[in-house]
C-alpha cells in the first residue's frame, strides 16, 4: 500500500446543498480540497479521535472527530473503499475506522444529543439524523418546545427552514427549565449573530462599489458589521473565504476585496464579494477598544492598540488579523502600460482583470474570481468590433464560459506569456497544432522561430517593391513627359472659340421669331460637346532584374542584425512592436555606435554605384529604355493625330453656324482678341436679349425691315 490515498467526487455537506472535491489520506494529515471555492480542510493525523463508516444516502460516508470537537463529513465512496481505508488507517493512525449503522426506522421520538457543534438525534442508541449547529440562524422557545431556524443557500432547490423538537418536562431537577437549558446548548455552538459588547473598532463614511454605497464599518470579534443609511448587513468572518488587495490601474486607488460564502443578501440580490475603495493618500490614526494586555493575548503581536497610516493598509491589516486569512496581491505580471492590471469588459460594464498566482479576478461589475484549479482551457479571440483589440474567454470545468472583450491589442503578448507561464490549456493553440493550419494564420498566434511568420514575408515583401520604387525614380530622372504649352493653348483656344460663337450667336437684336428659335437649336447643338480624348497613361518603368541590388541603409543593416537578440528578449513580442522597440533602441545608440554601421552602409553604397556603372557600361537596361521611347514616341503622334481631328471637327461645326452670324456678329468678333471687349460681352448679352424680347412684340413690318 502507498503512502497516500485519493479520492475524486467525494461530497461535502454544506448549508443543505452537495459541493464535490477531493479527499486524500496521507501518512502527516487528511486533506480535503472543495472544487466548487477552493476551500481546504487539513486534518492533522495527530488530531484524529474518531473515524466511523456509515450508509448515507450517496452510497456510504465517513465521520471524521477531532480532540478540539470539530466534526467532519465526506460522503461518496463505494462499498469496496471499506477494506483499502480501514487497512491504511490501521497501519498510519492511531485510530481504527468503525462502521456504524443509521437508525432507518422513521420514529420521532427519540434522545437529543450535544456532540461537539452536532446534534444528533438518536433512537436505541442509533443515530437519525445529524444537525451541523454552525447552519442555525435563530433559537427560539416556547411551552414545551424549542425551534430551530436555519441559514438558506442559494445553490439548493428545497431548503430546511425550521425544526421543532419537543422538550418533555422533567421531574428530576426542577431547578433548571430542560428548554431553557436545550436552548442555551444550542445557541452556545449556533451561528447567531448578536452584538455584544462593544465593537473593536470603527470605519467611518467608507466607500463601497458592492454594495453601492458610503457605509460604517464595526468591527467585532466575531463579525463585521455594515451600516448605511438604508441597509445594515452583518457578515459572520466564518463566510469570509478570501481576502484581495488590488491596486488601481491610476496608481491613485487601492480595492479591497472580501470574498463571502454564503453571500449576503438584500432581497432577491446576493453580493458574493464586498468591495471597498480606497484613496491611498487618506490616512487615519486607529485605536483599538481594547487593553494592550488583551491585544497581545488575542492577536499575538499581529495588532497593536495605537495604528497609523494609510487607510486601506490599516482595513487590511485588522481584517487579516480578525478573519485569520492571507491577503491575495497581484504577482509578478505587468501589462504594457505597466500597470498590473488590463482594462476589458465584462457584459455590459468596463472594469479590470487582474492575473493572481493562482487566478484571475475581475472587477468590478459583477466580480468574478476564477481559480487556475477550476479553468479547463483559455482562449484568444478576435475582437467582434475592431481589430485594434481582442477577447480573452475563459472556460471553466464545470461548462461556464466568462469573456472578457475589448482588451487592447498590446496586452496580447504580456498576457499570453503569462498564460503559458501558468501553463493553461490554451485552447486556439492547440487547434492550430492540431489541424496543422500553415495557410491560415491567426492574427493573435504565436510567432515562434521555427514557424513561418506569414506578416514577417508580407513586410520583406512591400520593403522590396518600396526599394524597386526607389530605384526607378532614381534612374528615372529625365525620362516623364515634358509640359508642351503650345498644345494646352490649342485646346484653350478652339474651346473658347467655341462658346464664343454660341454665346454671341444671340446679339443681333432685329431678327424674327423663327430665327430666334433656329438659333436656340443651334445653340444647344453647341453646347453637347464632343468628348475630350484622355492622354496615354504613363507607363510604370519595369524594373531591370538582371541589375545590382540597391543597398540598406545604416538601421537597415543593424535592425537585420539585432531581430534575434530583440525577440529572444521580449518573448511574444509581436511584428509592429519590434519596430516600435528597435526604433528607440535606435535613438539611444550613441554616435560610436551608429559610426559602425554607417561606416557599413556606405561601403555598400560604394559597391553599388560600382556595379552599377559595370552594368550599364556593359549594355545592361538598353533594351528595355529604346523600347520605351519607341513606345512614347509612337504615342505622342497618335495623340496629336487625335488632337487635330478634334479641331477639324469644331471647324466644320463652326462653318455650320455661318448662316446665323449677322454682319453686327463678324465685326465684333475681329476684335474679341483684346482683354477689354471680353468684358464687354455680358453687357451686349443683356441687351440682345432685351431685343429679342421688343422683338416679340413688333409688328410683321418689322420682319420687312429686317430683312
Amino acid at each position: 500500500m502507498g503512502d497516500t490515498l485519493e479520492f475524486n467526487d467525494i461530497y461535502q455537506e454544506v448549508k443543505g446543498s452537495w459541493n464535490d472535491g477531493r479527499l486524500r489520506f496521507s501518512k502527516q494529515n487528511v486533506v480535503y480540497k472543495s472544487s466548487k471555492t477552493g476551500k481546504v480542510d487539513s486534518i492533522a493525523a495527530t488530531d484524529l479521535s474518531l473515524a466511523q463508516w456509515r450508509r448515507v444516502c450517496l452510497g456510504h460516508g465517513i465521520k471524521l472527530g477531532t480532540s478540539t470537537g470539530h466534526v467532519y463529513k465526506y460522503d461518496g465512496f463505494r462499498d469496496t473503499d471499506f477494506e483499502k481505508i480501514s487497512e491504511f488507517f490501521k497501519a498510519n493512525y492511531k485510530v481504527e475506522l468503525t462502521e456504524k449503522d443509521m437508525c432507518v426506522k422513521g420514529w420521532n421520538w427519540g434522545t437529543a444529543k450535544f456532540s461537539g457543534p452536532l446534534l444528533s438525534f438518536d433512537i436505541n442508541d442509533n443515530t437519525a439524523f445529524e444537525i451541523p449547529l454552525s447552519n442555525v440562524s435563530q433559537c427560539a422557545t416556547g411551552k414545551n418546545e424549542v425551534t430551530l431556524e436555519f441559514h438558506q443557500n442559494d445553490d439548493t432547490e428545497v431548503s430546511l427552514m425550521e425544526v421543532r423538537f419537543y422538550v418533555p418536562p422533567s421531574q428530576a431537577d426542577e431547578r433548571q427549565d430542560p428548554v431553557e437549558a436545550f436552548a442555551q446548548n444550542v445557541l452556545s455552538k449556533a451561528d447567531v449573530i448578536q452584538a455584544t459588547g462593544d465593537a473593536v473598532c470603527i470605519f467611518k463614511e467608507l466607500q463601497c462599489l458592492t454594495p453601492r454605497g458610503r457605509y460604517d464599518i464595526r468591527i467585532y470579534p466575531t463579525f463585521l458589521h455594515l451600516h448605511g443609511k438604508t441597509f445594515d448587513y452583518k457578515i459572520p468572518y466564518t463566510t469570509v473565504l478570501r481576502l484581495f488587495l488590488l491596486p488601481h490601474k491610476d496608481q491613485r486607488q487601492m480595492f479591497f476585496v472580501i470574498s463571502l460564502d454564503p453571500p449576503i443578501k438584500q432581497g432577491q440580490t446576493r453580493y458574493h464579494f464586498l468591495i471597498l475603495l480606497f484613496s491611498k493618500e487618506e490616512d487615519i490614526n486607529l485605536t483599538l477598544n481594547m487593553s494592550e494586555e488583551d491585544v497581545e493575548r488575542r492577536f499575538e503581536g499581529k495588532l497593536s492598540k495605537n495604528m497609523s497610516g494609510s487607510l486601506y493598509e490599516m482595513v487590511s491589516r485588522v481584517m487579516k488579523a480578525l478573519v485569520n486569512r492571507k491577503i491575495t496581491v497581484p504577482g509578478n505580471f505587468q501589462g504594457h502600460s505597466g500597470a498590473q492590471c488590463i482594462t476589458c469588459s465584462y457584459k455590459a460594464s468596463s472594469g479590470l482583470l487582474y492575473p493572481l498566482e493562482r487566478g484571475f479576478i475581475y472587477v468590478h461589475k459583477p466580480p468574478v474570481h476564477l481559480r487556475f484549479e477550476e479553468i479547463s482551457c483559455v482562449n484568444f479571440a478576435r475582437g467582434t468590433t475592431t481589430t485594434r483589440s481582442f477577447d480573452f474567454e475563459i472556460e471553466t470545468k464545470q461548462g461556464n464560459q466568462y469573456t472578457f472583450s475589448s482588451i487592447e491589442r498590446e496586452e496580447y503578448g504580456k498576457l499570453f506569456d503569462f498564460v503559458n507561464a501558468k501553463k493553461l490549456n490554451i485552447k486556439n493553440r492547440g487547434f492550430k497544432e492540431k489541424k496543422g493550419m500553415k495557410g491560415n494564420i491567426d492574427e493573435y498566434s504565436d510567432s515562434d522561430e521555427d514557424q513561418h511568420d506569414a506578416y514577417l514575408e508580407r513586410m520583406k515583401a512591400e520593403g522590396k517593391i518600396r526599394e524597386e520604387g526607389n530605384d526607378s525614380d532614381e534612374s528615372d530622372g529625365g525620362s516623364d513627359e515634358s509640359f508642351n504649352p503650345g498644345e494646352e493653348d490649342d485646346d484653350i483656344a478652339e474651346e473658347y472659340d467655341s462658346n464664343a460663337t454660341a454665346s454671341d450667336s444671340s446679339e443681333e437684336g432685329n431678327e424674327s421669331e423663327d430665327e430666334s428659335a433656329k438659333k436656340k437649336k443651334a445653340k444647344k447643338a453647341k453646347v453637347v460637346k464632343e468628348k475630350k480624348e484622355r492622354k496615354p497613361r504613363k507607363e510604370k518603368k519595369q524594373k531591370d532584374t538582371g541589375g545590382p541590388k540597391r543597398p540598406m541603409s545604416a538601421y537597415m543593416l543593424w535592425l537585420n542584425n539585432s531581430r534575434e537578440r530583440i525577440k529572444s528578449e521580449n518573448p511574444g513580442i509581436s511584428i509592429t512592436e519590434i519596430s516600435k522597440k528597435a526604433g528607440e533602441m535606435w535613438r539611444q545608440l550613441s554616435k560610436a555606435e551608429k559610426e559602425e554601421w554607417e561606416t557599413k552602409a556606405g561601403e555598400a553604397k560604394r559597391q553599388y554605384d560600382k556595379a552599377k556603372k559595370e552594368y550599364k557600361e556593359s549594355g545592361g537596361g538598353s533594351a528595355s529604355s529604346s523600347k520605351k521611347e519607341s513606345k512614347k514616341s509612337g504615342g505622342k503622334k497618335d495623340e496629336k493625330k487625335r488632337k487635330s481631328a478634334g479641331a477639324d471637327k469644331d471647324r466644320e461645326r463652326g462653318g455650320g453656324n455661318d448662316s446665323f452670324k449677322s454682319r453686327e456678329f463678324i465685326e465684333t468678333s475681329e476684335e474679341s482678341s483684346s482683354d477689354s471687349d471680353r468684358k464687354s460681352k455680358s453687357k451686349r448679352k443683356k441687351k440682345s436679349d432685351d431685343e429679342e424680347e421688343a422683338a416679340v412684340s413688333t409688328p410683321a413690318s418689322s420682319e420687312e425691315d429686317s430683312d
